[in-house]
């Protein structure tokens, strides 16, 4: 039994992130989920209780964790003793950046990047698009976990 790292942003978790996380876990034996802020997207629609959502949304998944991630994943990896990190691939853009990431953590202290690709009913499915909707008043219901389309809702209700 190997453990894994699956990060990510998660604002919010999708069904498409949680496909990739049960199959790291039935794939490797354990997955550590990192919830971290990425600098490189936009603010957070959920942005604290992230960590909350993404903690209910796998709390049925054995061999799963949850942990918050600041600074360089790395880093995050080696403090928890963690050697390979799996994600989750859609398109071709997907994979161009996930390959620098990859080899820059590698370069950097070895660190192996295991890439999944997205389950044929999540590949368009993206956070991005997700957070839009919620935005404009959608249901984005189909596409989430039953605790995130509550938060969403309630994210309407307040308006």
């Amino acid at each position: 039994m190997t453990k894994v790292l699956c990060p990510g942003s998660f604002d919010p978790i999708t069904n498409g992130h949680l496909n990739i996380i049960t199959r790291a876990r039935d794939l490797f034996g354990e997955v550590l989920v990192a919830v971290g802020c990425n600098s490189l997207k936009a603010g957070y629609l959920f942005g604290e209780q992230r960590i909350g959502l993404v903690r209910e949304a796998t709390a049925h998944l054995d061999g799963v964790t949850v942990e918050e991630m600041d600074g360089l994943l790395v880093d995050f990896a080696r403090e928890h003793g963690i050697t390979t990190v799996v994600k989750g691939l859609r398109f071709g853009a997907d994979f161009d950046f996930e390959l620098q990431l990859a080899n820059m953590n590698h370069s950097l202290t070895g660190l192996e990047t295991v890439l999944l690709p997205a389950a044929a009913q999540h590949v368009t499915l993206s956070s991005t698009i997700t957070r839009e909707v919620i935005k404009l008043g959608g249901d984005v219901s189909p596409h989430v976990p039953p605790c995130v389309a509550e938060a969403a809702a309630r994210l309407r209700d307040a308006r």
